[in-house]
């Protein structure tokens, strides 16, 4: 059964070198030998025919399960960058092609995301204990692309960067009343509400971001001014005069695309202004990963901007700057990683070691995926008027300026309102 395995290696390993030990206790190497060699173990024939036929649900699974491991200084982020910098979809084997033509086609049943099953699909994932979050996060729980202004800048420091760059693409007046799609912890509504001056309602469907996200404007004494909603923003009817929506709309699907659009049409005001933050599948439409919609974001896609352009044009709406952010996910992604790394031992204690496993490849492939798979971030900003905005985009870089100036002085918002 390793020989259809075999075969698949041969045709995807081009540069490298990965040395696999089969079942049968044999060590076979793959690639033209240069480079330092990655050593993968798959210990049955179950395990190997499972990932010649479908690499990209049962590679996770079996390491999940233990039937495939890493060994001789390898981790799994090096098995999984080794791989995917050779998964060119010329190479990719036949079978494999028609596993991703499939769910291409399944896509839209697969991101059906009416308002319950929006909910749940985000319990899945949101609603696991803060104490895992704060394991890998910063101390804000910023659980999204950071911005790293310098190449050596701290994880802290680039989220904060994140909220000033958001913040300064938004255009901010004090008294605004501010919509923030997808809240999560509330670490950029609080952002708003005490640098910008903002009013601010946060919306999320997870039952802890809600929770937590409201005692912390509660303990920053800016509950009068910050409000978090555990509602659907298709449940919305206010007027806003900004509207930010970061690292939600992976959870929409794409046949709401045009739903959402139509939404917050409805709900900007005639002079308002949005920025939507969000993962961008450079190579075009696509699937997601299998192994990723079972067991990490269930529902979930990455879009191409070829994707969301023209629903943003259809509904009306003027797009006035769009920014690609190019690896910086990668990099807050090696932070994550590394930092659960270092704090494994606790995550297992809150859950149970195949967990862990199933955590460390998430943390891992979805690096590799920005650093060798054609994945970056968008930041797109729209309108109804394009007159609301200044001429040229300076003003962007003048507002960050002034921002810096202001949370500079501020001190760091606490993940946990009880400390």
């Amino acid at each position: 059964m390793y020989g259809f395995l075999d075969r698949a290696l041969k045709t995807v390993m081009a540069r490298g070198t990965l040395r696999v030990t089969g079942p049968d206790g044999v060590t076979r190497s793959y690639g033209d030998g240069t480079g330092t060699p990655v050593n993968l173990h798959i210990s049955t024939p179950v395990a190997a025919a499972k990932i010649a036929a479908d690499a990209d649900l049962y590679f996770g699974e079996c390491y999940m399960d233990g039937s495939i491991d890493v060994s001789g200084g390898t981790t799994i982020y090096d098995a999984l960058a080794l791989l995917m910098d050779n998964a060119q979809a010329d190479r990719m084997p036949k079978i494999a092609k028609a596993a991703n033509a499939v769910r291409i086609a399944l896509k839209r049943v697969d991101q059906y995301n009416p308002v319950g099953k929006a909910k749940s699909n985000v319990a899945h994932h949101y609603d696991l204990s803060g104490k895992l979050y704060d394991l890998f996060l910063d101390r804000d729980r910023q659980y999204s692309c950071a911005y790293f202004e310098t190449d050596d800048g701290s994880l802290e420091d680039a989220q904060l960067a994140k909220k000033r760059h958001l913040a300064a693409k938004l255009d901010i007046k004090p008294g605004m009343k501010v919509l923030d799609i997808g809240s999560g912890w509330g670490g950029l509504g609080l952002y708003l509400a005490e640098i910008c001056g903002a009013e601010v309602t946060g919306v999320t469907l997870s039952e802890e971001q809600h929770k937590l996200s409201n005692e912390r404007a509660q303990q920053r004494g800016v509950a009068d001014r910050v409000q978090f909603l555990l509602k659907d923003y298709r449940h919305l009817e206010t007027k806003f005069d900004r509207i930010v929506s970061v690292g939600m709309f992976e959870h929409v699907g794409v046949g709401h695309f045009k739903e959402f659009f139509t939404k917050v049409n409805g709900l900007m005001k005639d002079d308002g202004v949005a920025v939507l933050h969000s993962i961008n599948r450079s190579d075009g439409p696509n699937a997601t990963s299998a192994w990723i919609k079972k067991y990490i974001f269930p529902g979930g896609y990455i879009p191409a901007l070829s994707e969301v352009l023209p629903h943003i044009e259809k509904a009306r709406l003027y797009v006035t700057d769009v920014e690609i952010l190019r690896l910086h996910y990668a990099k807050t992604l090696r932070e994550w990683y590394l930092r659960f790394a270092d704090h494994r031992d606790r995550a297992r204690e809150l859950y149970d070691e195949r967990f862990c496993r199933m955590w460390e490849f998430y943390l891992a492939a979805s690096e590799c995926a920005f650093r060798y798979g054609g994945m970056n971030n968008f930041q797109i900003q729209f309108v109804k008027n394009q007159h609301v905005l200044p001429f040229t985009r300076n003003y962007m870089i003048a507002e960050e300026d002034s921002l810096r100036a202001i949370d500079s002085r501020t001190p760091r918002l606490k993940t946990v309102p009880a400390e």
